[in-house]
């Protein structure tokens, strides 16, 4: 057989990724799963930029039983999927897209997801010579694909190969998949509690086609691993998180999920397909957790999310027999539900309340102020946020059910510098609480936080740092924020910032820089002169942050030629022998980095007398500092053996 050349893979694979950023506008109806899968696609462009860079043939993998042509092959007909089931889900009409027809769609999107993610992870990238900075990049958009398939549980390769294996015009068996049509609350008559709590006491002999009046009998029945009607969601306290990054090594129909537990398709929230927390009524009848159809609201839509119908009203009913019966099942099968606001109290950590409905009328009164036309009614309301989310986690969590992260991300642009500098410390400050991280990034704040870092006050700058550090702590936001041009004006902060300007600065930057694509964008935005001037100016007080830059950017190998150009490698034989030990730790980290497979570097340490004092250091240093240091002595011996 001829060889086949990978080059050929690599264009098409591009060609696809082009096509799905040409799609554009996505339906109502999937809007979020497309701009997620179009999203993940388009993250790996430079994974296949590499491959057509790539000058060899597609030879057998060592690591599979298949060929790198059928790896290549197996991805190119995932993304070809991925292509059609958006351009599928684009054209689909919510008013006219049957119950049925929806459930099918959203089948196909899992089956997609897991295709994608399985076709990646049997890529021979050692084979392809991908780069780490890319390797990495992939690596979170698996865990992204895993995630979003893992969400309705681990699937069953079967069903999902056999389901891929039809036209998607094809009905699909959604039997078999375990996800079935259930019937769906709906509420004509939203004032009323004895027809809400009717429709909830209808639904169960609707799905289990008993019937019966003791609703807590038959969520009993939830219980049972085959019930049809349901969903899996694992306990969060039994996931093996020992498995680590093996996860990632092995296919999905292989992984097997702990004993689980089942929940009713409502009580979960149709927009964000998570446990409701504080449910409420629209206009329509139908049930959403209360922040996430706030924020619909606040975005200027008008009509219902799930039946596209327009609101009449924009009045928001709590949903009282809903939250009762999700709270009895928690109860029941030990789980503990997120903090959040119910019933106008807060949940601790340890299963006790705090009763904050008196907070509650305040700070949602506070946040309408943040919208009004005048300018100091905002600017105060701005100050009484920011005061009241640095004080603790149960403010944070009644600001952001409030809907005010997307108000407070609009205020970032407004001309008043004092609001501005309210508004992004306020974000600041609510991104403290885990959960709103993800509201903070959902609401699209990363544009309007760096425009602040680029052009607001210092103390605006400072603050606007620091949001970015705190977003960072999740993984998948550092490529975000580092796409979003970020760096470049952190490292003009680090440069040129306050005292306190310069920390958050490098706070952010070294988090964002353990992101192996983050460390190139570093060393293009000229991050080596702030950081040598401040290891070689003694009056500074941050050579540990800067040291501790360098040390991870060293791992880069346009980090490493970009470190070594600048002199860098005497002053680090210096630290050796006079710095603290901490300095002295990161300088033989530093070293050794720019020595591996590098002779010129290595010959430089050697003939700068690094030896001696790399042997005291390895008597006396930090257990770090000793496996640094004797590692890097080996490489000079080595060396002198030639």
């Amino acid at each position: 057989m001829a060889a086949v050349r990978v080059s050929g893979f690599g264009q098409a694979l591009l060609d696809l990724v082009h096509d799905v950023g040409q799609i554009g506008r996505h339906g109502d109806l999937f809007r979020r799963d497309c701009t997620d899968l179009a999203r993940r696609i388009s993250l790996l462009s430079d994974l296949f930029e590499e491959i057509k860079d790539f000058n060899g043939d597609c030879l057998p993998c060592p690591s599979t039983s298949s060929s790198s042509s059928s790896c290549l092959t197996d991805l190119l007909v995932a993304i070809q999927a991925a292509k059609r089931l958006l351009l599928l889900a684009r054209n689909s009409d919510s008013k006219i897209v049957t119950d049925v027809a929806g459930k099918k769609t959203a089948f196909h999107f899992q089956c997609v997801t897991w295709q994608l993610e399985r076709a990646l992870g049997n890529l021979p990238y050692d084979h392809f010579d991908i780069s780490d900075e890319v390797r990495e990049q992939v690596e979170l958009v698996r865990l992204q694909l895993r995630r979003a398939t893992e969400r309705n549980g681990l699937p069953d390769s079967k069903i999902f190969s056999s389901a891929l294996s039809q036209p998607l015009d094809k009905e699909v068996d959604l039997l078999e998949s375990g996800n079935v049509v259930t019937g769906s609350l709906h509420i004509e008559n939203i004032g009323n509690a004895s027809h809400e709590f009717k429709a909830m006491v209808d639904i169960v002999p609707k799905v289990y086609g008993k019937e019966g009046s003791n609703v807590e009998e038959k969520i009993h029945e939830l219980k049972r691993p085959n019930s049809s009607a349901s969903s899996e969601v694992c306990k969060p306290n039994e996931v093996d998180t020992d498995k680590g990054d093996n996860l990632a090594n092995k296919s999905l129909e292989k992984i097997k999920k702990p004993d689980s537990v089942v929940i009713l398709d409502d009580f979960l929230c149709p927009i964000s397909h998570e446990l409701l927390r504080d449910p409420v009524i629209v206009a329509t009848g139908q049930t959403y957790e209360r922040s996430y159809i706030q924020r619909w609201i606040d975005c200027g839509k008008k009509t219902c999310p799930k039946t596209q119908q327009k609101l009449q009203n924009l009045t928001l009913t709590p949903n009282y027999v809903l939250r009762s019966l999700i709270t009895r099942w928690s109860e029941k099968h030990k789980i503990v539900q997120p903090m959040g606001l119910i019933k106008g109290r807060i949940r601790n950590s340890d299963g006790s309340f705090n009763d904050v409905s008196r907070e509650r009328v305040a700070i949602e009164a506070l946040v309408c102020k943040l919208s009004t036309q005048s300018v100091e009614e905002r600017r105060t309301a701005a100050i009484e946020i920011r005061s009241l989310s640095r004080t603790s986690t149960d403010n944070r969590i009644l600001i952001a059910e409030a809907g005010a992260i997307p108000i407070l991300i609009n205020l970032l642009t407004t001309e008043d510098m004092r609001t501005q500098e309210n508004a992004v410390t306020s974000i600041l400050n609510l991104s403290i609480y885990e959960y709103n991280k993800g509201l903070i990034m959902l609401a699209g704040a990363i544009p309007s936080i760096v425009q602040v870092l680029r052009v607001g006050t210092m103390e605006a700058r400072e603050n606007a740092a620091a949001t970015l550090f705190s977003l960072s702590l999740v993984d998948e936001n550092k490529i975000i924020i580092g796409a979003s041009g970020a760096i470049k004006d952190l490292v003009e902060l680090l440069q040129n910032g306050s005292t306190r300007g310069k920390k958050d600065a490098a706070t952010a930057l070294f988090n964002l820089c353990t992101y192996q694509g983050n460390k190139g964008r570093a060393v293009k935005a000229g991050i080596l002169l702030p950081l040598m001037k401040m290891v070689t100016d003694s009056s500074s007080c941050m050579v540990d942050e800067a040291l501790t830059i360098l040390s991870v950017i060293a791992s880069h190998q346009e980090g490493k030629v970009a470190i070594a150009k600048a002199s860098t490698i005497p002053i680090l034989i210096d630290l050796l022998r006079t710095g603290l030990p901490r300095h002295k730790e990161n300088a033989a980290a530093i070293l050794l980095s720019l020595c591996k497979k590098d002779a010129e570097n290595l010959a430089c340490i050697g003939r700068l007398g690094a030896a001696i004092p790399l042997t005291e250091l390895v008597q006396t240093g930090t257990e770090r500092a000793k496996r640094k240091a004797t590692s890097l002595l080996e490489h000079i011996r080595k060396l002198d053996q030639l």
